[in-house]
């Protein structure tokens, strides 16, 4: 800690050594950033590359769209180009940038325009700024242009400004690698008159733009928004630089922000928000999802919506948690105290106004509390804690499927009815209060079988049956005596907390039996990695543990030979189905390159039938793990994804071991 005026701060110039080490190896990214299309970050992209060119710099064209203009063409002139690639798709073909001729020619800058397009069909990575870190990630420094409405971050915004949804974005965190960033900025009025003399679009298509996106208002927006962050990128240099020159003293405590997220459409809305409340903070953010039994009975396509929201998370730098719980706000809560956040942001629930009176406000109660914590609601969003119960997936558990049909509800009028003839047996030999203690039994085994909805049903049912069967005058509801009301209302309390606890313990068994599955089987594995013998007793073990825990088909890859020349080979599989074509080899020497994750569920090739996950200790990385999963979108889970990152890793270290061990 620096304590002293004046004085740097021995741990930002640590993390400044170890970030430029870091550095040393790969390429820097250069964004000309702008408000829209037609400020020039293009050409005055091409401009700086003509200057550098002139002085004897190795600069390359890879990929660049001139969109007509003849002064941006005409700056292409001179400069070295690279052919770009040709992609057949629906009859039509496309040209896009050649990664592959890129890495072969490897130049000091290498110019690629759109850092926010999205690929043609069948290349490497669905989208260009992945092309842009394989590059740097070559060495390669890179040079590009920028839109402000393609920041992930500022998706949803722009959106509002105007009108208009942009589906290419940028995350953020790789946005906020660049350096430098430059400002390419344009007054409206002149950005408007340019697009009137055609030197934006075509003239039918600048005629669509000035009666859309290109009103004067939105063009004030985005500008604004162009500068706002530019603007935030400079002070946040400026803070470094005092930091690193000891001019002021650091803050004494980092902000932390948590982000609930929700099963609703508006999650990824909150995310985003989070993200930008984080930036403005320089705080460390976390996103989480509260999995509660209600919400593991949503359609798949809201669970899937929840997977895609925490993808989005931790692109734009989050770290993503799911948790599981009865309590949604005692999670969020619990999970907040214990990563030491300061802020906590959610969606503000729109939930009726007699539920929260009967049921409680969910919001209120996290401000009521969270203590210190500041928390922030988003209007129009959706609570954590999903509402909605849909229809089960025919392809769920039957147990799953009984509690979530009509056919549930049902069983819980069926006990009714058995708990009635049980009771009308009795009701000779014993008091009406043993009579209540029948319906009472029916409640709790409805809650065991069916669940919490049904078990209600049971106890109002339960009531109604007893008072018109057993308590006089019979046959009809109303009673003789007041006395009873007293009785109907505390056998129907009795009833209803018998049932919510009971239904409550069900579920907590579940989540009990799924973390200590999960344990057991990380156990399993770490104790059969330690006792294996010799290497191929390890992959086989690894493999088949695998295959089990997710239900996938398992191929374990590791390299015969040394350095580039080193050829993958198949070592270990748990089927022989699984298929390992050359396309497939391909994409798993990829990620024995570069140490990534890469293929299905992935956001690099994904077209591919695997999922492969690098080996990889901290001397490096010593082979590669397949698996094509029979459930695709189990392996899309977060947590799913965590686990199988703690497998890969417990492998790689014993593979280490033994591969060390044979060298001595």
């Amino acid at each position: 800690m620096n304590d002293r005026p004046g004085r740097p701060d021995p741990e930002a110039l640590l993390a400044l050594a170890r970030a430029e080490e870091q550095a040393a190896h790969r390429g820097r990214l250069q964004i000309f950033f702008g408000a829209t299309a037609g400020v020039g970050k293009t050409y005055a992209m091409l401009e700086a590359a003509r200057a550098l060119s002139a002085q004897g710099g190795d600069v390359v064209v890879g990929w660049v769209d001139t969109h007509g203009r003849a002064e941006t063409a005409a700056l292409l002139d001179g400069l070295e180009r690279l052919s770009p690639r040709r992609v057949e798709h629906r009859g039509i073909e496309l040209l896009d940038l050649d990664l592959d001729a890129a890495l072969a020619r490897r130049p000091s800058v290498l110019l690629v325009d759109e850092l926010a397009h999205t690929n043609a069909a069948g290349a490497r990575h669905p989208k260009r700024w992945q092309d842009a870190e394989e590059l740097l990630a070559a060495g390669i420094d890179v040079w590009s242009t920028l839109n402000v409405q393609h920041l992930e971050s500022l998706n949803d915004l722009v959106a509002q400004i105007t009108g208009v949804a942009v589906r290419e974005t940028v995350p953020d965190s790789f946005f906020d690698r660049a350096d430098p960033v430059r400002l390419v900025d344009l007054a409206p009025g002149e950005l408007l008159e340019r697009l009137a003399q055609g030197k934006v679009y075509l003239p039918e298509s600048a005629r669509q733009a000035r009666e859309g996106f290109f009103r004067p208002g939105n063009l004030i927006a985005l500008r604004e928004l162009a500068l706002r962050k530019t603007a935030d990128r400079v002070d946040d240099q400026m803070r470094r630089y005092r930091e690193l020159q000891g001019i002021a003293p650091t803050w004494p405590v980092a902000e932390r922000l948590v982000v609930a997220a929700s099963s609703g459409p508006q999650a990824e809305r909150v995310v985003r928000a989070g993200r930008r409340l984080a930036e403005q903070l320089r705080a460390e953010w976390s996103a989480i999802y509260v999995e509660t039994e209600r919400e593991r009975r949503l359609p798949q396509a809201d669970r899937d919506r929840v997977w895609g929201t925490l993808r989005l998370a931790e692109q734009l730098g989050a770290s993503t948690r799911v948790l599981a719980g009865l309590d949604p706000a005692a999670e969020i809560l619990r999970f907040a105290r214990r990563a030491n956040a300061s802020k906590l942001v959610l969606g503000k629930p729109e939930t009726p106004r007699w539920r929260d009176r009967l049921l409680g406000s969910f919001a209120e109660r996290l401000i009521r509390d969270s203590g210190d914590m500041d928390v922030y609601l988003l209007s129009g969003l959706d609570a954590p804690a999903g509402r909605r119960v849909a229809p089960a997936d025919k392809s769920a558990p039957r147990e799953k499927r009984l509690r979530s049909r009509p056919r549930a509800y049902l069983i819980g009028l069926i006990a009714t009815l058995v708990a009635s003839g049980f009771a009308a047996l009795m009701a000779p030999s014993f008091a009406e209060a043993n009579l209540v203690m029948v319906y009472l039994l029916s409640v709790v085994g409805t809650a065991l079988w069916a669940g919490r909805g049904p078990a209600i049903l049971a106890s109002l049912a339960g009531v109604a049956a007893f008072d018109f069967f057993f308590v006089s005058p019979r046959l009809t509801l109303a009673v003789d005596d007041s006395q009873y009301v007293v009785t109907f209302i505390v056998m129907l309390a009795t009833a209803l907390a018998i049932s919510t606890l009971t239904a409550r313990l069900r579920t907590q068994a579940a989540l009990a039996a799924e973390r200590e599955e999960r344990t057991a089987a990380l156990y399993d594995l770490a104790r059969e990695l330690a006792a294996a013998a010799d290497l191929p007793t390890i992959l086989g073990s690894a493999a088949h543990h695998l295959r089990e825990m997710f239900l996938s088909q398992v191929v374990i890859l590791l390299p015969e030979g040394v350095g580039a020349e080193a050829r993958l080979t198949e070592r270990a599989s748990d089927t022989v189905t699984y298929l390992l074509n050359e396309r497939e080899l391909a994409v798993a020497r990829w990620v024995f390159d570069h140490g990534r994750w890469a293929g299905l569920t992935t956001e690099t090739l994904p077209a591919s039938l695997g999922l492969y996950v690098p080996l990889t200790t901290a001397r490096g990385t010593f082979g590669v793990l397949g698996l094509h999963p029979a459930d695709r979108p189990r392996l899309q889970r977060p947590d799913q994804k965590h686990l199988l990152d703690v497998c890969a890793g417990q492998i790689a270290l014993a593979v280490e071991l033994r591969t060390r061990e044979r060298a001595l």
